[in-house]
């Protein structure tokens, strides 16, 4: 059994999380735990109801809500160790800066913080062509694949917002490759 940690961030590709959740909830081999956890700004693209009720989805207010006194668990901390793997898709620009930055300021980015670098972490950027483009983008994916972090790259498409050029989250059948290809290693 693998336990797959799902972020997702303030980018619309978040739209994709029920189809990505749903796929690597029918992979067989290895079977997969999925817990979700999401920054408020993802919340706008999805419904928890989209979600299979099996799978937890975590956010701000359950980080506060768990710990009341020393002793009790810390969410992110739980989390980073609960997970064998901790898949960001999509990596919006905001979130990005902060964990290529050690901002942690969330409950994802806590748990970006809190994991355990010999593990993996895959990332998905996600962000409009201008923003991919600007030059502080290479610099925060670059810091990040420093650290051993994995990035799935953007792809070339028509943007929801009209624009077309890169920037794009890979599609959800290149990311379950892309992590089950991981897991095997």
């Amino acid at each position: 059994m693998v336990n797959i940690l799902i972020g997702v961030t303030g980018s619309v590709a978040t739209i994709k999380l029920p189809t990505l959740v749903e796929s690597f909830l029918q992979v067989k081999e290895p079977k997969i735990n999925v817990r979700v956890v999401v920054t408020e700004h993802s919340r706008h693209f999805f419904k928890d109801s989209d979600i299979d009720v099996g799978v937890t989805i975590y956010n701000d207010k359950d980080e506060w809500a768990a710990w009341g006194g020393r002793g009790d668990p810390v969410l992110h901390i739980e989390l980073a160790k609960w997970a064998d793997l901790f898949l960001i898709a999509p990596l919006d620009a905001n979130t990005l800066g902060k964990i290529s930055s050690g901002l942690c300021d969330n409950l994802l980015t806590c748990t970006a913080r809190a994991w355990d670098v010999s593990k993996p972490l895959i990332f998905c950027p996600a962000m409009n062509t201008k923003m991919y483009l600007h030059p502080l983008t290479s610099i925060q994916i670059n810091n990040l694949k420093s650290w051993g972090y994995l990035e799935i790259p953007v792809i070339e498409k028509t943007l929801m917002c009209g624009d077309t050029g890169a920037g794009a989250m890979a599609e959800v059948p290149t990311i379950v490759e892309f992590v089950k290809n991981v897991l095997n290693k």
